[in-house]
């Protein structure tokens, strides 16, 4: 009972961040906005790279990739809100349980691809977000990353009677 209490613990806490990340980038949209432009613009790259014709300078491109990473933070945020409740509701009986864990681990593995395929492997490495010292959000996609993975991980162990 007490881990199944765990992961719900979890997963609501990863409800939580979700929720206040994509509130932060509704309520003070400019802020990270300017970050999303600088790594798609690549102007605060290595200067003269040879990767700079990658570089997207519409703003409107960069109002729609903005707008899509607010979007799949809301439907991670909404996908553990959910997940946590089916949770609750059958933290009694394991079997239960177990079947319940379906929209929490979308949401985990949502949050999975967003922060590591979207900012790690697109931002990182496609428009060399990690050759600028201002625009650079690799170190903090990669702790999400590893934080999902670790509640992923624990989340699908499955659940049986024998444990505390």
């Amino acid at each position: 009972m007490y881990t199944r209490l765990s992961k719900l613990l979890m997963v609501l806490a990863f409800a939580l961040y979700a929720s206040l990340v994509a509130f932060n980038n509704l309520t003070d949209y400019h802020s990270n906005f300017t970050l999303v432009a600088h790594v798609l613009m690549m102007d605060t790259t290595f200067p003269g790279n040879q990767g700079l014709w990658r570089a997207i300078h519409s703003p409107a491109i960069h109002h729609t990739v903005y707008g899509l990473i607010i979007s799949t933070e809301i439907v991670i945020a909404a996908l553990c809100w959910l997940g946590s409740w089916r949770l609750y509701r059958s933290i009694q009986n394991p079997v239960a349980f177990n079947q319940a864990k379906g929209l929490a681990i979308l949401g985990l593995t949502l949050g999975l691809l967003l922060w590591f395929t979207g900012f790690m492997a697109v931002g990182g490495e496609w428009f060399l977000m990690w050759q600028s010292e201002t625009a650079n959000g690799q170190q903090a996609a990669f702790r999400l990353v590893m934080i999902i993975a670790v509640i992923l991980i624990y989340l699908t162990q499955s659940d049986d009677e024998q444990q505390i």
